[in-house]
């Protein structure tokens, strides 16, 4: 265990005790946040993904507690209290108010739905670090659940991209947020020191091993302080219905049942050319995709070969269109990569995940990290004052996406 995973373990024990569970000789379980070095925003339009897990966590320590009842704590959200239910008796989707509760109440209810027999109740306490938005808090939290509960009831999946299904079906079906697969599969499959490369086609995983640059560098996150409310409440859902909106109309025409499907200069020239004064929204969404795409590949060889020049490049053009063709980006968000594009060594720069609120990303030379962290305290709190004392820096080691652990 690492210092960071010890002062996790004191806080959940701690609040094991003040709240009268009993987690001694359990486990714990840690999943890790994740940070997408391409497509953002491709998983939902059909795009080949590539990113790592990172280390902001989710901790969780649980134990069975013989009866059928599960009874769950966050340290997080003291306010919230002993979230308790029976097994089996979730409320109904999209009905449970703005809490954290819904991860638990969602999982139950999916696995039940979906024909798991769950007859194991546990005492679980929890405790994160993960940015509100950005690094896939969410995504973090509903898988540990669902693998905490597939342990405690000895359930085993063969296909693991199944349990990156049920995660998804707890956001969409459950909770109702539009999430696609990135931030699930970038967790659950991450492996310390490598890329993973998600081909959605027949939905294999590949490894790039990401320490063979030839410069040193880290991956860092600039936590804005600011947390987005859900992705059901954000920009996000209304990008992805316009790129849903925008296959729907040109598949017929054009032969195409995602945006990811406009591969070549010659369809997205007939596409663009057929819209363009119509709908000039949703060609600048095509264009972001289009364009990403055809980066992707390049970041790919360029990681191959340890380019981190022309990868720090790439993930800096992926944000201007992010920003500019995608408009996903935010004020917060945008102040963190203006701040980084001042200091020297930092390769590239753009907002994470969902959009509107969160943290963004940079890739920065080793030695350049600290300067840049400098700039952000001191440029940030002039921009945001009101966010002086929750935003963060935090350069990110590459993790493993889940451990285990037995509690002694």
């Amino acid at each position: 265990m690492t210092e960071q995973d010890k002062f996790a373990v004191q806080k959940l024990i701690n609040a094991a005790k003040e709240n009268g569970f009993n987690v001694e000789n359990g486990k714990l379980r840690r999943t890790s946040s994740r940070f997408c070095l391409g497509v953002e925003h491709g998983d939902y339009n059909g795009t080949e993904l590539f990113g790592v897990g990172t280390d902001r966590f989710i901790w969780l320590a649980y134990k069975p507690n013989g009866t059928k009842t599960n009874r769950f704590f966050s340290v997080n959200f003291p306010d919230d209290g002993i979230i308790k239910f029976e097994i089996g008796k979730s409320p109904e989707p999209k009905t449970v108010p703005d809490s954290w509760a819904r991860f638990p109440f969602g999982v139950d209810y999916i696995l039940h739905r979906e024909g798991y027999e769950l007859s194991t109740g546990i005492d679980a306490v929890l405790y994160g670090n993960i940015p509100g938005g950005g690094m896939s808090r969410s995504a973090s939290l509903a898988l540990n659940l669902i693998l905490t509960i597939f342990d405690v009831n000895n359930i085993e999946i063969e296909n693991q991209n199944r349990i990156v299904d049920i995660a998804q079906m707890v956001e969409n079906d459950y909770i109702g947020s539009p999430c696609g697969i990135l931030d699930q599969t970038m967790i659950l499959f991450a492996k310390e020191g490598m890329g993973t490369h998600y081909n959605p086609t027949d939905r294999s995983i590949k490894y790039i091993p990401l320490g063979k640059t030839d410069v040193d560098f880290r991956i860092v996150s600039l936590d804005t302080g600011t947390v987005r409310p859900g992705l059901e409440k954000s920009t996000y859902k209304i990008r992805r219905e316009e790129c849903d909106q925008f296959a729907a109309m040109a598949k017929s025409e054009f032969k195409i049942s995602c945006l990811a499907d406009v591969k070549t200069k010659e369809l997205y020239d007939k596409i663009i050319s057929r819209y363009e004064i119509s709908h000039p929204d949703l060609c600048e969404r095509l264009t972001y995709i289009f364009n990403a795409q055809q980066r992707f590949y390049k970041m790919l060889n360029a990681w191959k070969k340890g380019d981190i020049v022309t990868i720090g490049k790439i993930f800096r053009q992926d944000g201007i269109e992010l920003r500019d063709k995608y408009k996903i980006s935010g004020a917060e968000l945008e102040s963190m990569c203006d701040i980084a594009r001042t200091v020297g060594g930092v390769f590239g720069e753009r907002m994470l995940g969902g959009g509107d609120k969160g943290a963004a990303g940079a890739i920065v030379r080793a030695d350049a990290v600290a300067a840049l962290v400098s700039a952000v305290e001191l440029a940030y709190p002039r921009s945001h004052p009101e966010l002086s004392d929750k935003f963060a820096v935090h350069s990110c080691k590459i993790v493993d996406g889940v451990k285990t652990w037995e509690l002694h």
